[in-house]
């Protein structure tokens, strides 16, 4: 059997087509609108505490891994006294899209919880290449 051959090309819109089912904003544009009078959004960072805690959005919340438990755990305390009209984003970065543990379980649970109004950011392929390299806000 010969193997299968796969350009990046074809693997950059599998991709695009997994995100495409999760509602996504790109990391340029939530920059834009953090940088805006008007936002009310609030952010929650749904990945490993270690990258929180070394630099994250500036004013995210830590919502815990949401690939474990716990973590589900810690993000249903976070947004407990939430409007479940809340403008939410959420984001990992921990590694590429595709290969993220964190992101969809952090979304299906807001669902569950009535969360009407939430997007996940799309990191392409990590969150030091894709919001602190082009120098979005961040604090330690």
């Amino acid at each position: 059997m010969k193997p299968l051959l796969i350009s990046v090309s074809a693997l950059t819109l599998l991709a695009v087509a997994l995100a495409g089912d999760l509602p996504t904003i790109q990391p340029k544009d939530l920059a834009a609108q953090l940088s805006s009078k008007t936002a009310k959004l609030t952010i929650i960072q749904v990945g490993p505490n270690v990258l929180y805690r070394s630099h994250h959005i500036t004013g995210a919340l830590y919502g815990g891994p949401a690939s474990k438990p716990e973590g589900l755990d810690v993000l249903k305390a976070v947004v407990k006294d939430l409007p479940r009209d809340q403008d939410l984003v959420i984001y990992c970065g921990c590694c590429p899209w595709d290969k993220c543990p964190n992101v969809k379980p952090a979304l299906e649970l807001l669902k569950e919880l009535g969360f009407t109004h939430v997007k996940a950011m799309y990191s392409g392929t990590n969150f030091k290449t894709d919001w602190i390299d082009p120098g979005y806000p961040v604090e330690p």
